[in-house]
């Protein structure tokens, strides 16, 4: 099967926040949201694939100094880097076609100085449409080609260990049908309707307050972030849990160090003031917390100073990585260090996301671990990103994922009408009108539906016309 690329076209669309999320050390108003669709020969047969991705303020780089219009050029410039080097790339499989991309663009990055993270942004963009185009083309799902294993991945190639399996031998029989909602508090989110001031108050009809939030969704799992500051955290993790207890009581939830520390011992002293107070030891006891997301700052989490902090402290809760998962063999490294996993995000890359989800698993057979792939979501949203990104997670059984794009906008209002029906029409377990007219996802019992995005190519059923491309954004990057 060999796999070229007959052209390239991106499209933005931008989007603009009901209220500012805070996470780290950004605050998100608006970004621009990048579709790439591409048009490809895949064993003689002419193919077109889409991929989206939002591109928000200091993720990808964290860096305190520069503004987000200094760096939103990098973003963009590692995207058209990737689509630059896919033209001149053919190989047998989609699989290795991707590794041939990965190696390029890595290449390229190290000499540029690009951090891994923010480099295989493009990677993963291009690996995605493609993905889509073999799924349209062959007239087949996600769940099916990767259980059949028609992308042609070679588990060996990134995980020694297991070259003799197939990701069949190791993911789940079959894709979920319903994934839970993993709802987001942020650091600056109003816990209760009361506390929002007039002023600030969103007139979409959607949920803005947590207690509001869970009442209208039905949730009964939550992220939790911190802001590394102690005196800020204290009051506000009692506050969180006070109300989850009041209002979910087996309520299940994951902590994101957001990489506010800079070492496990400096997080393992905020830890032990939390647990001196006996409402936040509950709080972050077993029966609620399930892990905590990347404490560590990049530049330190995977340093081998963590390797004896983890060790040193029997009582350290598991953690996973996040951010600090850029290359290939991230995980492992994180692994030796003591780390009990990593997460998914489509963003990272999806061949790397399906290895690492096998790897986990041979360890798991085992040792029951835990071993944690979870699924993280800073900001996704429809009508393609999120739903590649369900048909993954469904597809690799990570049972709960963070959702938050839902609440951070006003569903899909900020597209045209036309293309708002035509999400719903396609999707209609998934997306519904409000009462204000405009699409907006569906949650019931606090989970998602996924048995449409199981049905479409690569989740998203749209068809790829060029009127709904044009629905979906201007020519362009921003």
């Amino acid at each position: 099967m060999a796999v070229t690329i007959e052209s390239f076209e991106f499209r933005t669309r931008p989007m603009s926040t009901r209220f500012p999320f805070r996470y780290g050390i950004a605050a998100m108003t608006e970004l621009p949201h990048v579709f790439l669709h591409l048009r490809a020969v895949i064993d003689g047969n002419h193919c077109q694939g889409l991929a989206s991705e939002g591109l928000p303020p200091k993720w990808f780089t964290k860096d305190p100094v520069t503004r987000f219009e200094e760096d939103l050029p990098q973003m963009t410039g590692v995207l058209e880097k990737a689509a630059g080097f896919a033209y001149g790339i053919e190989e047998q499989s989609l699989f290795a076609f991707w590794q041939e991309l990965y190696r390029q663009q890595d290449e390229w990055a190290r000499g540029e100085k690009i951090p891994p993270l923010l480099a295989h942004l493009g990677t993963a963009l291009v690996e995605r449409a493609l993905i889509d185009a073999f799924c349209r083309c062959s007239g087949t799902n996600f769940a099916t080609a990767l259980k059949s294993n028609a992308l042609g991945i070679d588990l060996g190639e990134l995980h020694p260990e297991l070259a003799t399996f197939q990701p069949a031998d190791l993911l789940p029989e079959k894709a979920d049908t319903t994934i839970i909602a993993r709802h987001t508090v942020g650091l600056g989110d109003p816990l209760k309707d009361t506390d929002i001031p007039a002023q600030e108050r969103c007139d979409d009809g959607l949920p803005q307050a947590l207690d509001a939030v869970i009442d209208r969704y039905g949730l009964t799992h939550f992220k939790v972030k911190l802001s590394g500051d102690l005196d800020t955290d204290l009051p506000r993790l009692k506050s969180v849990a006070a109300l989850l207890a009041e209002k979910v009581p087996d309520y299940r939830f994951t902590l994101d160090g957001n990489e506010q520390y800079p070492t496990v011992s400096a997080f393992r002293e905020h830890w032990q003031h939390f647990m001196t107070d006996p409402e936040l030891a509950v709080f972050l006891g077993g029966a609620h917390l399930m892990f905590v997301e990347q404490p560590i700052h990049r530049d330190h989490a995977l340093g081998e100073a963590v390797a004896e902090d983890i060790k040193s402290w029997s009582q350290c809760p598991p953690m996973i990585i996040d951010e600090s998962d850029g290359e290939i063999d991230s995980l492992r490294s994180a692994l030796k260090l003591g780390y009990r996993g990593t997460s998914h995000k489509n963003c990272k890359g999806v061949f790397k996301g399906i290895a690492n989800a096998c790897l986990l698993e041979h360890l798991r057979r085992d040792d029951d671990g835990p071993w944690i792939l979870s699924g993280e979501d800073l900001a996704n949203v429809g009508p393609v990103a999120l739903l590649n990104d369900l048909a993954v997670m469904a597809s690799l059984g990570v049972g709960h994922v963070e959702r938050n794009g839902h609440h951070y906008f006003s569903g899909l209002s900020m597209y045209p009408q036309k293309l708002q029906h035509a999400v719903c029409a396609a999707h209609p377990d998934l997306y519904a009108p409000s009462e204000q007219g405009f699409a907006t996802l569906g949650i019931t019992g606090g989970a998602l539906s996924t048995s449409s995005i199981a049905a479409a190519p690569f989740g998203c059923g749209l068809e790829l016309s060029t009127e709904i491309l044009d629905l979906l954004g201007e020519c362009g990057l921003p």
